[in-house]
């Protein structure tokens, strides 16, 4: 079974080709693909599957891994720190996720989510900043291999705020929605 039409414009995109180089590698006018795309049309099965392997065979190419997309500076936290000191961290580095560490190994997560879901349940803030972060934390990031490919990486994505790249079974790197956007 074939993908939905509106996939074309979608891969073509993240795959940064012109309609033009799309028609001439999957051997059909560049017309039909830019009707294909704004929904003017429907086309035979034969000429979409052409165009679907065409964008298949690019994506195998220029298949873009978690190794090129990842941010290697991982700013996280002890799991045994303050909750004030996140905060401190979330508001000097600008991030709205942090991953928590047990010594090297990741044990949890905390987000701005997190932390304001402590608030709006009536808790005190002095106290909220004195727990401890495990006491708070949520579950953490998924894993992957620095050659995990980028459509494993997006969906991980859609549920989760950030993930861990991991190279031996240490991190080595971290991946976000933004990270995702900047190579766009």
């Amino acid at each position: 079974m074939l993908p939905q039409l509106e996939e074309i414009a979608q891969k073509r995109r993240r795959l940064g080709i012109k309609q033009s180089e799309l028609a001439k590698l999957s051997g059909v006018s560049q017309s039909l693909i830019a009707k294909l795309e704004s929904g003017k049309i429907d086309s035979s099965y034969t000429k979409v599957k052409n165009i679907f392997e065409a964008l298949e065979k690019l994506e195998v190419h220029t298949k873009i891994q978690a190794g090129k997309v990842l941010h290697t500076e991982i700013v996280g936290i002890q799991k045994n720190e303050p909750v004030s000191k996140v905060v401190q961290l979330m508001k000097s580095h600008g991030y709205s996720q942090i991953p928590v560490f047990d010594g090297k190994h990741p044990v949890g997560s905390i987000s701005e989510k997190t932390l304001l879901n402590q608030i709006l349940a009536g808790k005190d803030l002095a106290q909220i900043a004195k727990l401890p972060i495990e006491a708070i934390m949520e579950e953490a990031f998924p894993q992957v291999d620095e050659d995990a490919p980028l459509s494993l990486i997006s969906s991980l994505l859609q549920v989760y705020s950030a993930v861990l790249v991991s190279r031996k079974g240490a991190a080595v790197g971290i991946i976000t929605k933004a990270d995702l956007l900047r190579i766009m």
